[in-house]
């Protein structure tokens, strides 16, 4: 049986295309920024940053709850200016705090605290507390939680979440603030 030469030019091939692929992961890990969540041009973390740059010239102030955001008590939550708001019944805000969204965020609208859970694990794997869920949509559930560690989730992520991170005293505050049947509402 005659012998074949293409065995030595298979595993040259191989061992050049496993060096390359070698060297493009050396490339891509020396040129990662040091933390996942640092703002890189063109993020969301970087088109935010100039937004609040952007903001500080307004003469409104970020912490002044937004018109048109609904009635009697209720949470706000404004998508774009990262910032909830919780209500009482005279309509003035108690307590009003930045947030950090996930990937994934809700529609507009008016939804209800339909959840509580005083601790567990978030959908990005993170030990949270205070966790208070007001919607699910399209396999995503959203809600508000702080996480243990102090973390705030990778907007840039691959994985879509809906977590919508507070600090753990904010996330204290949310928590006695909205109980099940509490009013969301989700502002752009």
């Amino acid at each position: 049986m005659p012998r074949s030469s293409t065995g030595p030019a298979v595993a040259v091939l191989t061992a050049a295309a496993l060096g390359v692929v070698g060297f493009l992961g050396y490339q891509a890990a020396a040129t990662a920024p040091d933390h996942p969540t640092q703002a890189r041009p063109g993020s969301h973390s970087a088109q935010h940053k100039k937004k609040d740059k952007d903001q500080a010239g307004s003469k409104q102030k970020p912490t002044v709850l937004p018109a048109g955001s609904g009635t009697g008590v209720r949470v706000v939550y404004a998508v774009g200016d990262r910032r909830v708001w919780l209500v009482g019944a005279d309509g003035k805000a108690t307590h009003t705090f930045a947030v950090g969204p996930s990937p994934a965020s809700p529609d507009p609208g008016t939804y209800a605290v339909t959840s509580r859970n005083k601790g567990g694990v978030g959908s990005d794997g993170v030990q949270v507390e205070h966790v208070v869920v007001f919607h699910s949509q399209g396999g995503v559930v959203f809600g508000f939680s702080a996480a243990v560690d102090g973390s705030m989730p990778d907007p840039n992520a691959r994985k879509r979440t809906g977590a919508v991170r507070e600090s753990r005293a904010d996330g204290a505050a949310m928590w006695e603030f909205a109980q099940v049947d509490t009013k969301v509402v989700v502002i752009p």
